[in-house]
């Protein structure tokens, strides 16, 4: 063999195998994104069909996709935006109203340009997109949501005369207090449900603090949540929720599944909870959104739910944002909603649920959705609740406007920063 065949041989061998520029070769070019997704988000069939697929796409990255706890999740996840030996994660998910905290410390990628050039972000719904922003820039990337609806007993409506679902709040009040009779709750709703105050008080154009100026300044005095609060107030008053306890104490699951309440506000995956507890319900159980102030718009909710955030430190930056890319695109944003019963993160995506009651009316109530107050230090007022304390005295009795007073006074303090 000639000196110029051989070496001809030998380039190619190296352009096949050792230098690594054909994609899918296993070659030293490859990289790993490290993914940390949360226990229970997304079952393990979807995540190895969206490895597989994802892989595919992208011959020159592989996912290392490392499941995580929710409790102490915080403190792990700002330990990891602290690092910088390149060991932390590339892709983190994360609670929507938790994205505030970690942009807090600088410790996240500003994917502004991406959202608006690519992904569509004017079109995300605002409970999970709003969290995600600080100033006009976008840190947390919508991905999936979740929030609360009417579930309902069909058999009570029909024996109460009522044969749809209220489409307003006064006509839902109307219902609630027809059915609140014959040894039957019109609703039970625990006097310190906050979160579904917080729809009634959106719903009515306030809210529970404003920014002004970067100072956060509770806004439970104003007339529009003083009027959120009078309704929460009559329609719990058609029912026995405990005015000085939460909807988880006790859980309001074993109290729907006793069979004497017409209704609770919750989302609704609970209606597996409480037919497990009284299988006599099984096929009993409706769904209807949260009624608005007029009918064809489903009134305010709080959208749970995650996004999906990039760690500034990661030392794959276009491998990761990839991943976020695919993970919230149409194509696996509705598989995932599809496979575990979510929201997905645009309402015009809502029709691929579609067919499923709960979801339905979850995905409708999910385009008014709303979030709490983006600021790191909302964790401070929900760790000492005043909006509780405040919710329990009105139903007592007390005046409304004053004890708002006091609760903002409360919220104000919580939300101001010492320097």
């Amino acid at each position: 063999m000639s000196r110029r065949l051989l070496a001809l041989l030998c380039v190619s061998a190296c352009l096949l195998t050792a230098c690594g520029v054909l994609p899918g070769t296993g070659g030293p070019d490859r990289r790993t994104v490290t993914v940390w997704l949360m226990k229970d988000s997304a079952s393990q069939e979807f995540l190895d069909r969206f490895t597989e697929d994802f892989e595919d796409d992208h011959p020159d990255l592989d996912l290392d996709i490392r499941i995580q706890e929710w409790t102490g999740i915080g403190d792990k996840v700002k330990a990891a935006l602290e690092d910088e030996d390149g060991t932390g994660p590339d892709v983190v998910e994360v609670g929507n109203t938790q994205v505030p905290q970690y942009v807090d410390g600088r410790g996240l990628l500003d994917l502004t340009l991406e959202s608006t050039v690519k992904w569509g972000g004017d079109d995300w719904l605002p409970g999970l997109a709003e969290p995600g922003k600080q100033r006009y820039h976008q840190y947390g990337i919508p991905w999936y949501a979740a929030n609360r609806v009417v579930i309902y007993r069909k058999d009570l409506f029909e024996q109460a005369g009522i044969t749809a679902p209220p489409a307003t709040r006064a006509a839902w009040l109307a219902a609630t207090e027809k059915l609140n009779s014959d040894g039957n709750q019109g609703i039970y709703l625990a006097g310190q449900d906050w979160y579904t105050l917080a729809g009634f008080i959106w719903d009515e154009g306030g809210d529970l603090a404003t920014e002004d100026g970067g100072r956060w300044e509770g806004a439970l005095d104003t007339p529009a949540a003083l009027r959120g609060m009078d309704f929460y107030r009559r329609l719990q008053a058609l029912g026995a929720g405990p005015v000085a306890a939460d909807e988880e104490h006790p859980p309001q699951a074993g109290v729907f599944a006793g069979g004497k309440v017409a209704q609770i506000v919750a989302v609704p995956g609970l209606a597996r909870a409480v037919v497990q507890q009284n299988p006599a319900l099984e096929g009993e159980l409706g769904f209807f959104p949260v009624p608005g102030k007029s009918a064809g718009r489903p009134g305010a909710v709080f959208t749970g739910g995650s996004d999906l955030v990039v760690p500034r430190n990661t030392d794959v930056r276009d491998g990761a944002v990839a991943v976020v890319a695919a993970l919230t695109g149409a194509k696996w944003d509705t598989d995932l909603a599809r496979t575990m019963n979510y929201v997905p993160n645009k309402a015009k995506l809502a029709k691929s649920v579609a067919g499923e009651e709960g979801v339905e009316a979850m995905a409708a109530g999910a385009a008014q959705g709303r979030a709490t107050p983006s600021t790191p230090e909302w964790a401070a007022v929900e760790a000492d609740n005043p909006i509780k304390d405040y919710m329990t005295k009105v139903l007592t009795g007390a005046d409304p406007a004053t004890e708002a007073r006091r609760a903002a006074r409360r919220i104000t303090e919580a939300l101001t920063v010492s320097f």
